[in-house]
Order: C-alpha cells, then sequence, then structure tokens
C-alpha cells in the first residue's frame, strides 16, 4: 500500500473488457511530506477520489483483478481509501488567546 496524489483521469476509447465500468485515475505516490516519490501509476477507483485528494493505494495486483471479477485483467493497482484532510497544526510559536478573552466582558461601573 502506498499513499498518493489524484493527478488527473485517464481516458481511452479502447480498454480491456475488465474496466468496463471502472474510472481510472492518475495517482502519483506520495512521501510522508507529500513530495511526489516514484513514478505515476494508474489504478481503479471503486470511491470517487476526486482530483488532488490525498488517497491510499493498493499494489496488491491480485486483489485488484477480484475486484473487477477477471484472473486475467491487466489491472494492478486500485484505490482502497481516500485521506480525510487534516487542518493545519498551530505553530508552537504561535500566540495563544488569553483564557480572560473568552468570558464576557464585566459590566460598566459608570452613571
Amino acid at each position: 500500500m502506498q499513499i498518493a496524489r489524484v493527478e488527473g483521469h485517464v481516458t481511452s476509447t479502447v480498454k480491456h473488457p475488465s474496466f468496463q465500468g471502472w474510472r481510472l485515475l492518475i495517482c502519483q505516490p506520495v512521501d510522508g511530506a507529500g513530495l511526489p516519490s516514484g513514478g505515476p501509476v494508474v489504478a481503479i477507483d471503486p470511491y470517487g477520489a476526486g482530483l488532488h485528494e490525498t488517497v491510499i493505494v493498493s499494489t496488491d495486483g491480485a486483489a485488484a483483478r477480484r475486484a473487477v471479477d477477471d484472473n486475467r485483467s491487466p489491472v494492478r493497482h486500485m484505490i482502497v481509501g481516500i485521506v480525510a484532510p487534516t487542518p493545519p497544526r498551530p505553530s508552537p510559536h504561535a500566540p495563544r488567546p488569553s483564557s480572560s478573552s473568552s468570558q464576557s466582558p464585566r459590566p460598566s461601573l459608570t452613571n
């Protein structure tokens, strides 16, 4: 399994019969920092991943062939999950809001 980013989709006028009904996506494997790692791969997509989404790609060709129900299929890669985006972590050096800002303001004492 590898983490990858969806970079595009494949369009073909002729394709192997086992690919009928499957979306074929171009997935660029990435490292832990999100930088490209190796060459892109074509994966079948049962989940509807979108452009630039981070996905988990299985490199188990036997599992992909079972998914398309054809032991002679040329399929090798299959998306097995979409990684949920995570919000950016605050910098440890960023100022933190003071606890007094969450309290309600004091009433005015002027008459």
